[in-house]
């Protein structure tokens, strides 16, 4: 069975987990639209056309009938959207896309369509609006204060991401936000509301924990682990620990069974005077993953179990309580590389 990685960046360690799942029964195969570190893990490596580029699935479907792909597992989101709406292609060549549907994608991809979800179904999210008019509205009727977040409606990590005190400093980072994605990769999904590219959100002041999701290939439901973010930095987790607590599990199971996403649906939450608070969900492999396997849960073995149509022991989608996982910044030069190639 061979895999392939697509968009892997610098996730290097999800290259590492597949190829221990898979063993020597096949080959992970890593794809990106430019040179990184994730590709010098790869049993095989390519560089791809950017995501948008009208040969991007084309170049993947030749590249997966000539190296025997059996599956793809997207790691990016603007890629998921993508691969989503290409499922049918590949199937017809025999190649599984590990990805969730079209309505999951854009509803995690796009943070408005995401508020409107939550409270949809009563789940607790920071206020949310695309105007500022409609922020100063809020707060006039005492039901938001100062300082209020501005970021992307289509985005990722910290990119553009700011911290208003005033309505001076709301109008002017609500604008630079609005350049800034004009000026970056974000640009694309932006274009499909250039006008409302744009939110404001209620900032939250309470703990924040992270929560893998996990269903299996079919949308059913196997389990959430619940991770304590205890440092971040440039929106990522730096240090996190395994928790066991049932308040967020059960809104784990909740969202799994309204979205029947495929794989990991990685969701950030805060809780704020014991009431649970969803802030974002992403449909993928989310940058908090690393802490759960680091506390002995293998995603990536029971994704290559579940392709091979091979029962999954539950025990591998559990995590030990109380670890404590620290992420650490390494070089990698050509020697490294060649000793991972030859390993």
């Amino acid at each position: 069975m061979n895999l392939l990685l697509t968009s892997a960046g610098r996730r290097g360690y999800l290259v590492n987990y597949f190829k221990e799942a898979l063993g020597d029964e096949g080959e992970v195969h890593v794809a990106n639209s430019l040179n990184s570190t994730a590709m010098m893990y790869g049993d095989k490596s390519v560089i791809t056309p950017l995501i948008y580029d009208e040969n991007y699935i084309p170049f993947l479907k030749t590249y997966c009938q000539v190296n025997h792909i059996e599956a793809i597992i997207p790691l990016f989101d603007i890629d998921l959207q993508i691969l989503t709406n290409s499922i049918k292609e590949f199937n017809e060549i025999g190649v599984n896309v590990i990805v969730s549907s079209k309505e999951i994608i854009n509803i995690c991809n796009d943070k408005w369509e995401t508020y409107k979800f939550l409270i949809s179904y009563d789940f607790q999210t920071p206020k949310t609006f695309l105007e500022i008019s409609d922020a100063l509205n809020a707060i006039e009727q005492g039901n938001m204060k100062f300082p209020l977040i501005v970021k992307p409606r289509w985005g990722m990590g910290s990119i553009s991401i700011f911290e208003a005190d005033n309505l001076n400093e709301l109008e002017v980072l609500f604008e630079k936000a609005k350049t800034d994605i004009r000026d970056s990769y974000l640009s694309y999904e932006s274009n499909l509301d250039n006008q409302l590219s744009v939110i404001i959100q209620e900032k939250l002041s309470g703990q924040e924990y992270g929560l893998d999701i996990i269903n299996d290939l079919n949308g059913k439901y196997m389990n959430t682990i619940v991770k304590k973010k205890c440092s971040m930095r440039s929106g990522e987790t730096d240090i996190a620990e395994t928790l066991k607590d049932e308040a967020l599990e059960l809104v784990g199971k909740s969202l799994a069974a309204l979205t029947k996403h495929i794989g990991n649906l990685d969701v950030d939450a805060f809780v704020v005077d014991g009431v649970s608070y969803i802030l974002e969900m992403n449909a993928r492999f989310g940058g908090g993953y690393p802490f759960s396997h680091y506390a002995g849960v293998n995603l990536p073995k029971a994704i290559v179990s579940w392709l091979k149509k091979e029962k999954v022991d539950p025990a591998i989608l559990k995590a030990k309580i109380g670890v404590i996982g620290y992420k650490d910044i390494q070089i990698i030069g050509d020697e490294a590389v060649s000793v991972m190639k030859k390993s």
